[in-house]
């Protein structure tokens, strides 16, 4: 939000302040026109009321500096008027009857400030440079109270071209009906995308309904999923309803939907193809319309061929596929991304931190950042909460972060690596360094050897090369 208000602000003063300047004498108009025109105005002028309103319904100044006493429409009827048809303009009235009762009425009829003739300059400078603020003061509220009241759209940050390309796609893709499976590995910002499509779709004004599917164990999962009915299972002491229902109309996603067991996978696929379910406990069919958005970090289809996933639910989810693309490569965004997270957490922590050195930036360039995303955010945050001043240096990063053979074991990335990858790296280093032995192996790990088999049995299937089991 406070960078919208920036960029704003930057188009709101790329231009000069407009002041339309109406009086019926002319040398005094044309006097007044000059030396504002050499302050740096912009100026117009009018040499009455009527003629005024017209200039005001073209050229729409900031500031309008009117005399009171003019024939056919005065000032004060002026005033009214504009303010009426403009309610931000700001307005000054110029009165040759310096008087308490004169000040009282031009304030009343709406004037933010008035001036005595005969004028002086200085006086007028400063008449005028207030207005122009309390004009800015006045366009920022309403700007804030705009983007307040109104729901802020999820934003994609990045402009390298892998990002503008997903985000084109997206854009694309988010009005259909279609059930969509976004792909690419942790950290990457798949929820991000995932609330992007509800929000460019016809049902942006709907619920967007999120579950993680590998938090919950089989049976809450389900119920979670699908609702039950009043004493479905121990502790159903009522009747709930599911994720499905809280969805109606919007987007439920489903996050780490390669975790689903099979049985909720089976439900799951009758649902994408009948649009219809059961509470568990319940025989009540229930139908209801929402669009399934999904995500992983597995590979779905090894995970077919491997049994541990229904290929006719594969197909189902992969109507439309978004491949989120890992940080290292859109390096080009790191910066952009450094620079939102220290806005964040420097607002956040009641930091006044306005700039990353340009060292820092090339040390957080020089990181190839497995952990992507959400692991530049952590450092990032990490170093707003260090950094004492306005600056945020490269002391304030991790120790070693640009220097990768501190943080690589065989191709292993520490910290930045999934615990499955480090589950992978102890069980195949073990194993090769007891000889091939998975009793030995499950010794020295302290886990069952059917664990071991297991394992090596998947690295197999992923083509990992591993000598016979003993």
């Amino acid at each position: 939000m406070a960078e919208q208000l920036e960029e704003q602000s930057l188009v709101e003063t790329s231009r000069n302040p407009r002041i339309l300047v109406v009086d019926d004498e002319p040398r005094a108009r044309t006097a007044l026109v000059q030396l504002l025109e050499v302050e740096g105005y912009d100026v117009k002028e009018s040499s009455d009321g009527f003629k005024a309103l017209g200039v005001l319904r073209q050229w729409e100044p900031d500031v309008l500096l009117t005399d009171w006493r003019m024939p056919v429409m005065d000032g004060i009827a002026l005033l009214k008027k504009a303010r009426d048809e403009y309610p931000g303009l700001g307005c000054v009235v110029m009165t040759a009857f310096g008087s308490v009762e004169s000040a009282v009425e031009a304030m009343k009829a709406g004037a933010d400030d008035y001036l005595t003739k005969p004028l002086n300059f200085d006086a007028v400078a400063l008449i005028l440079e207030r207005a122009v603020e309390r004009l800015a003061i006045r366009r920022e509220l309403e700007e804030l109270r705009a983007v307040r009241s109104t729901p802020q759209k999820t934003s994609i940050i990045g402009n390298s071209p892998p990002v503008q390309e997903m985000v084109s796609f997206i854009d694309q893709v988010a009005d259909s009906r279609a059930t969509v499976l976004i792909t690419g590995d942790s950290g990457t910002g798949k929820e991000l995308v995932a609330r992007r499509i509800h929000e460019e779709s016809s049902r942006a004004e709907k619920p967007f309904v999120r579950l993680h599917c590998a938090a919950l164990a089989e049976s809450l999962l389900e119920s979670e999923l699908f609702g039950h009915e009043k004493g479905a299972f121990t502790g159903a002491t009522e009747r709930r309803k599911g994720r499905f229902e809280k969805a109606d109309g919007g987007t439920l996603f489903l996050d780490e939907i390669g975790e689903i067991p099979q049985s909720v996978q089976v439900k799951l696929l009758r649902f994408l193809q009948q649009r219809e379910f059961e509470r568990v406990g319940g025989n009540e069919t229930l139908s209801v319309d929402v669009r399934i958005v999904a995500a992983t970090n597995r590979d779905l289809e090894q995970a077919v061929e491997k049994g541990s996933f229904r290929e006719d639910l594969y197909f189902r989810l992969n109507v439309i596929h978004v491949e989120v693309p890992p940080l290292r490569a859109r390096m080009g965004d790191v910066p952009v991304l450094a620079r939102h997270f220290v806005a964040r957490y420097a607002a956040e922590n009641d930091k006044e931190i306005r700039e990353i050195s340009p060292e820092a930036v090339a040390q957080l360039e020089d990181y190839d950042w497995p952990g992507n995303v959400r692991e530049l955010e952590n450092v990032i945050e990490r170093a707003v909460v260090l950094a004492e001043g306005q600056r945020l240096e490269c002391r304030h990063l991790p120790s070693g972060l640009g220097d990768s053979s501190s943080t690589v074991v065989d191709g292993l990335h520490i910290p930045g690596a999934t615990l499955e990858e480090l589950e992978r790296y102890a069980i195949l280093s073990t194993y090769e360094a007891t000889g091939g032995s998975t009793s030995e192996t499950a010794d020295i790990l302290d886990i069952s050897v059917r664990k071991v088999q297991y394992r090596l049995s998947d690295y197999r299937d992923e083509g990992v090369t591993v000598d016979s089991i003993q």
